[in-house]
C-alpha cells in the first residue's frame, strides 16, 4: 500500500538516548505524543534483521526500501519509500535492506 508519508511531527517529546540494535546498524529514537501514543522514527542499514513485537505494529517506510517477511511465512515483499507494512503482536519479522538506508516511521498500536 502506498501513501504520502508524513514530513514531520509536531507537538512531541522525543527521547534524547537513542535505540541501537545489531551493532548500530538498526538506530531508532521514541517519540511520544500529547496523546500518550508512540512511535519511534528509525534507520536502517544495509542487512538482514529479526525483530520480535509484543503488540501490533505499523511500520511506514519513507525513504529508501526493504524486503520483509511475516512470521517467517511466504516470500519476501518488497517495500519501497511511501508504502507501510503491518506485523501482528506476539510475533516477529524479518527485514532486510540490500544497499543505502531504510528510513521508518513505526507505530505501536
Amino acid at each position: 500500500m502506498s501513501y504520502a508519508p508524513p514530513e514531520e511531527f509536531s507537538g512531541v517529546t522525543v527521547a534524547c538516548k537513542a535505540n541501537v540494535y545489531f551493532d548500530g546498524k538498526v538506530v531508532s529514537h521514541a517519540v511520544t505524543f500529547s496523546d500518550g501514543s508512540k512511535k519511534t522514527l528509525g534507520l536502517i542499514y544495509p542487512g538482514s534483521f529479526k525483530f520480535n513485537t509484543d503488540a501490533p505494529e505499523k511500520m511506514e517506510i519513507i525513504a529508501g526500501g526493504c524486503r520483509v517477511r511475516i512470521a517467517g511465512k511466504g516470500d519476501w515483499i518488497g517495500f519501497p519509500a511511501g508504502t507501510w507494512f503491518d506485523v501482528p503482536g506476539k510475533s516477529f519479522f524479518e527485514i532486510e535492506v540490500e544497499k543505502g538506508v531504510a528510513e521508518y516511521v513505526c507505530s505501536f498500536c
